[in-house]
């Protein structure tokens, strides 16, 4: 019997790592990212776990390469991932600094959702995931560009639910608080914020609801900046 699909953008490290690992168990994996080595270690945990790894070297800016890579390929599931954060006041950020955060936090999710969900439509089956964020409702200096493209995730999602949900397909936003990973400067405190893989597990879960119910948005935060995980 063939394992359901899944195709997991930003794969190589942090939360698309997670989540590579929690679904290797029962899934079948196409992973994304620009570091081929972190992508191929991945690839090689997730065998461990008896997956079927694909890894497709990709830069999500390039509209092009995405149309290219992942023509052809019909995942059962769509994690759209990877993100991009520059935290700086409005007038210090470069062109190129705003140019890259839309291109991967924004338009990837077009190219990259637009490359798939036709098989899923047709089908009549399928899920798309994405990973948003609590600065999608919140706001904070420093934001300008990251929390709004967070934003635009959060209209994105619940626009393309509506559209979908009556050919089979679910479409969900999974938004975490503050995650110990390589966004934060060197120095800060990460001690009392959530682990990739609580995230990660979290996900796991929605994928494994029942064909006809969707959980459309999850929030999960750490539970308190005064409290160090266990």
């Amino acid at each position: 019997m063939s394992r359901p699909t899944a195709l997991i953008t930003g794969a190589s490290r942090g939360i698309g790592r997670a989540i590579a690992l929690a679904l290797a168990p029962t899934h079948d994996l196409t992973l994304t990212a620009r570091d081929v080595n972190s992508l191929n270690d991945v690839a090689v945990a997730c065998t461990a776990l008896n997956a079927t790894c694909t890894t497709v070297p990709l830069d999500l800016r390039d509209a092009s390469a995405i149309a290219s890579a992942l023509e052809g390929h019909a995942p059962d599931v769509l994690i759209n991932n990877a993100g991009l954060a520059v935290m700086k006041p409005f007038l210090e950020l470069t062109p190129d600094e705003w140019q890259s955060q839309v291109d991967v936090n924004i338009n990837a999710l077009y190219h990259v959702t637009r490359a798939v969900l036709p098989a899923m439509v047709a089908r009549g089956s399928g899920h798309v995931i994405t990973i948003g964020s609590l600065a999608g409702r919140n706001t904070f200096v420093g934001g300008s560009c990251y929390s709004g493209t967070k934003h635009f995730v959060m209209g994105f999602t619940d626009s393309l639910m509506l559209e979908v949900r009556d050919a089979g397909v679910k479409v969900s936003v999974v938004m975490p608080g503050s995650v110990d990973t390589e966004l934060f400067p060197e120095g800060t405190d990460r001690s009392w914020m959530l682990e990739p893989s609580d995230v990660a597990e979290v996900v796991a879960h929605m994928v494994a609801t029942p064909p006809h119910a969707l959980q459309a948005r999850v929030e999960v935060r750490p539970l308190s900046p005064k409290r160090p995980r266990r």
